[in-house]
């Protein structure tokens, strides 16, 4: 417990700096496991409309158990709630790094994917159980006139964290699969990954949580917000959100399948090309920050999601290492880090403190079902469609890429600005 005389701007700002090194723990498990979660599919087997329900099973059940998660906000303090799940969630890597000893032992074979499926769909829902709570907690924790640059410092360091232990884990890989023992490496990531989540978990029994109590209004419902939707700027920017992820992952999912069947890349090869996103991203972040704090949330929407749509597309003009690090994923980059920044401040800013959890987990929900649709659209045509002149991956990347810059002009048409912003940077709407 932290000593009872700090005041509360000192709590918050002794919490703020708490939050970094749990994201920076927390960003080690990703590079460790969640960053390698369809290399390992692929090592198990599995094929191409497997890969499409892994990705998008997850990105369902994690939304639809957030409500659980806002409910549980009634009864129990938001770092109970947190530190709980994230535990649990920690727990689910050793059953995943135990499938690899069954392949190895070739027991249950045939099953080992959907084995897969259903722990990482497990370890989503823990995740998401956590989600409103911590989403609700940093709300209050960091101020507005500062939540642009905080979360870009923040996300800065975690990006580090994130590219550092994933291209360890891509070493490690290689050098497992010269010796014949893949499968052994990856169950040791695995296992790595379940330590660093613990230590996140440690971090957050350490965090200051302001004395909340979620009271809901009983005409706050999914239902209602559903209806409400079209007619409101919140709604609107959800749907319209959710239809930009059901169009991005499409494709998205089988650029690491693309790059490791179809061309053949090393685990190091592969890792640098997708961590070249990340790091873009983290170069750009700060810069995203101010941006955001002097031009409002949608003006980085805006350049977000129209670099996020030309993206995809500039893969079909070179399968060349260098030539994706330097173009499709270096605009990735710089697209991604003021899109996802964007998209995380416009809820802040839009949602009142007492409201923020539900409406972040409608927002989630509709989202996931996006997700969702768009993974398993992807998946259908990637696994019973076929071209003579054109790789299956690369047409889905064309079609994902069409579909993000339609959706983004209708982004950039129908949403409002939420804060009071004296300078406008794109003369768009």
């Amino acid at each position: 417990m932290p000593p009872v005389f700090l005041t509360e701007k000192s709590e918050k700002e002794r919490t703020q700096k708490l939050s970094i090194k749990e994201g920076s723990a927390t960003s080690v498990m990703f590079g460790f496991g969640s960053e390698y979660i369809t290399p390992f599919a692929l090592a198990l087997k599995s094929n191409n409309f497997q890969i499409g329900v892994l990705n998008s099973l997850s990105g369902l059940f994690s939304p639809l158990f957030q409500i659980y998660g806002s409910k549980l906000m009634e009864k129990y303090s938001r770092k109970k709630i947190i530190v709980m799940f994230v535990a649990l969630q920690a727990l689910i890597w050793l059953p995943m790094a135990a499938l690899s000893l069954l392949f190895w032992k070739n027991i249950f074979l045939i099953y080992l994917p959907w084995f897969l499926v259903f722990f990482y769909a497990l370890y989503s829902i823990l995740g998401s159980l956590a989600g409103p709570a911590w989403f609700s907690l940093m709300g209050d924790i960091v101020p507005e006139k500062i939540r642009g640059r905080y979360f870009g410092k923040r996300n800065k360091i975690c990006g580090i964290a994130v590219i550092s232990s994933t291209l360890i884990a891509s070493f490690f890989l290689d050098l497992f699969k010269t010796h014949g023992m893949v499968l052994l490496g990856f169950s040791i990531l695995f296992s790595l990954a379940f330590i660093f989540r613990l230590i996140s978990a440690n971090y957050f029994t350490k965090h200051y949580d302001p004395k909340f109590k979620l009271k809901k209004d009983n005409s706050i419902t999914l239902l209602n917000f559903i209806k409400k939707s079209p007619k409101n700027n919140f709604g609107k920017f959800t749907i319209l959100i959710a239809l930009f992820q059901m169009a991005v992952n499409v494709g998205s999912i089988f650029f690491s399948v693309y790059m490791l069947k179809s061309l053949n890349f090393s685990y190091l090869t592969f890792i640098l090309v997708t961590i070249s996103v990340s790091v873009f991203s983290l170069l750009f972040m700060p810069m995203w920050g101010k941006f955001s704090d002097k031009y409002g949330n949608k003006e980085i929407i805006k350049i977000g999601s129209i670099l996020l749509g030309i993206m995809p597309i500039l893969w079909i003009f070179s399968s060349n290492p260098v030539y994706l690090i330097l173009v499709p994923q270096l605009i990735s980059g710089i697209g991604s880090a003021a899109f996802d920044l964007g998209t995380n401040n416009f809820i802040y800013d839009s949602v009142s403190r007492q409201n923020r959890p539900w409406y972040n987990s409608y927002y989630s929900i509709l989202v996931g079902f996006g997700i969702f649709i768009g993974s398993n659209i992807g998946g259908l045509l990637a696994q019973y469609l076929s071209f003579e002149f054109l790789n299956i991956f690369l047409f889905l990347f064309v079609l994902s890429g069409i579909m993000r810059l339609i959706i983004s002009g209708i982004i950039i048409m129908k949403v409002k600005e939420v804060r009071i912003i004296k300078n406008r940077f794109l003369r768009i709407n």
